[in-house]
C-alpha cells in the first residue's frame, strides 16, 4: 500500500468450507476493474471460515494482484502468530492488518475460546518484524461516542510500529469530515472502509445491531424510498469513495454477502 497514492483494496469474506473455486472465480473476473488489491478476512464474527492465509496464496495466484492477511489476537497462542506471520512472508504475502478480532458469542462459549495470549500492540511488533507491512483497524465506537479514545488507541498502535489504518464503514460526508478531522494529526495512511448497502433492512441491521456502524437516517430514509435499493446503495458507495479521495488514503470496499458484483458498478462509475 504506497503512501503516496490512492488505494483501493476489496475486503473478501473467505468460505466456509474447502470449495475456492466459486469464489476464486467471482474475483477473477474483477481483475480488469482499477481496483489495488484484496484483504482476507480471518473468522470473521468468531466463526469459522476457510484460512485467511490459505485463501490469500490462492487469491493472488488467481488474480496476480496482492492480498492483505487479516490476523487476529483471538485465534493463536503466541507461537502459532509466529509461525503465521513467518508462513506469510514465506508464500509472498507482503501485508498484513493485525486486529483483536470480533469477541465469541454467549452462545458459542461454551466450546470455543479466546485466546488472545498476546495483545494487538505486541501482534503490530511482531509483523514488523517478520518484515510485513503492518496495518491496523479503526472503530470510531459511533455507538458510545468513543471516536477520540480510539484515536488514542491508534496512536498507540502507530508506536508500535502501525504502518496503515483502515476504519470502519462511513456513509455520509459529515461522518467522513468528523473522522478526518480527529485523525489530521495521524501521520499513517488512512484508509477509509465502504460497504455498499443492499436493502433498507440491511441499512437497518447495520446501524442497529452491528457495533461500530452507524448508517445515518437520511441514508436509512433514502434507501427506504428508493425504487431499486441495490442501485442506491452503489451509488452511495461511489459517493463515499468521492468523499474518500478527498479526505483520506484509500478505502477497503467490502461487497456484503459475496456481492463482489456490485463492485462492476462502483469502481466503473468512479472513472
Amino acid at each position: 500500500m504506497p503512501a503516496d497514492s490512492f488505494t483501493i483494496t476489496v475486503e473478501v469474506v473467505p468460505p466456509a468450507g474447502s470449495a475456492s473455486e466459486p469464489i476464486l472465480s467471482a474475483l477473477g473476473s474483477l481483475t480488469r476493474l482499477a481496483f489495488d488489491g484484496f484483504s482476507v478476512a480471518t473468522n470473521p464474527v468468531a466463526k469459522p471460515r476457510m484460512s485467511a492465509m490459505a485463501l490469500c496464496m490462492l487469491i493472488q495466484q488467481k488474480t496476480g494482484k496482492p492480498a492483505i492477511l487479516h490476523c487476529t489476537t483471538r485465534d493463536h497462542n503466541r507461537i502459532s502468530l509466529q509461525g503465521l506471520l513467518w508462513g506469510a512472508v514465506a508464500l509472498g504475502i507482503e501485508a498484513v492488518l493485525a486486529a483483536t478480532g470480533d469477541f465469541v458469542a454467549l452462545g458459542d462459549r461454551a466450546t470455543t475460546t479466546d485466546v488472545r495470549d498476546i495483545d494487538v500492540f505486541e501482534l503490530v511488533g511482531m509483523s514488523r518484524a517478520a518484515g510485513m507491512r503492518t496495518g491496523v483497524v479503526l472503530d470510531p465506537r459511533p455507538e458510545s461516542g468513543g471516536l477520540m479514545r480510539e484515536v488514542r488507541r491508534l496512536e498507540r498502535k502507530i508506536e508500535a510500529g502501525a504502518q496503515f489504518v483502515v476504519t470502519q464503514p462511513v456513509y455520509d460526508e459529515a461522518s467522513a469530515d468528523e473522522l478526518a478531522e480527529a485523525l489530521r494529526r495521524v501521520t499513517i495512511p488512512v484508509v477509509m472502509g465502504v460497504l455498499p448497502l443492499r436493502t433498507a433492512k440491511h441499512a437497518e441491521f447495520l446501524h442497529r445491531k452491528v457495533a461500530g456502524i452507524a448508517v445515518p437516517e437520511r441514508v436509512r430514509q433514502r434507501m427506504h424510498d428508493a425504487a431499486n435499493p441495490v442501485a442506491a446503495g452503489a451509488a452511495n458507495a461511489i459517493d463515499m469513495l468521492t468523499a474518500a479521495r478527498q479526505r483520506f488514503s484509500g478505502v477497503c470496499i467490502m461487497p456484503p454477502f459475496d456481492h463482489y458484483e456490485m463492485l462492476f458498478d462502483i469502481l466503473e462509475e468512479d472513472r
